[in-house]
């Protein structure tokens, strides 16, 4: 394994900690871990934020219809949503980058600082992602 993967692996873990000390709740951070991880296709990811979430409270039904969250609106709440969005602009951002509308919508809600954050959450993982999927990473199935 290269020797940078270790510092570069302790340089992502700093930003999760940076991001967890700025008041965001739990729960949001994972909607956009999960969000985010399910557009990469990082199971291994998925597998670790799925269960953060439902150790966070999160209802377990509310993961099974994340994927079409557009579809499940009442499920979510206008903050979330906003989350969700931001998140898939920045995952996917080739397509058209951080859409005014959802970047005025997210100052409105969370503020600029929030915002922020609420980006860098979405890089973080995205990056996180990348790792998992470029090792061809997979969760540990422990029903076996």
């Amino acid at each position: 394994m290269n020797e940078a993967f270790p510092e570069s692996y302790k340089l992502l873990r700093e930003i999760d900690t940076l991001i967890k000390k700025t008041g965001i709740p739990p729960l949001y951070l994972e909607l956009i871990k999960l969000r985010a991880s399910q557009l990469n296709g990082c199971a291994y990811c998925l597998n670790i934020h799925s269960n953060d979430a439902i150790k966070y409270g999160e209802d377990p039904k509310r993961i099974y219809v994340l994927s079409a969250w557009r579809e499940a609106k009442e499920w979510f709440t206008e903050e979330e949503q906003v989350i969700l969005q931001l998140t898939e602009e920045i995952t996917q951002i080739r397509n058209h980058g951080i859409s005014d509308e959802v970047y005025n919508k997210s100052i409105e809600l969370f503020g600029e600082q929030k915002t922020v954050y609420l980006i860098t959450a979405a890089i973080n993982i995205n990056s996180w992602n990348r790792l998992g999927v470029g090792l061809n990473m997979h969760p540990v199935n422990n029903k076996s």
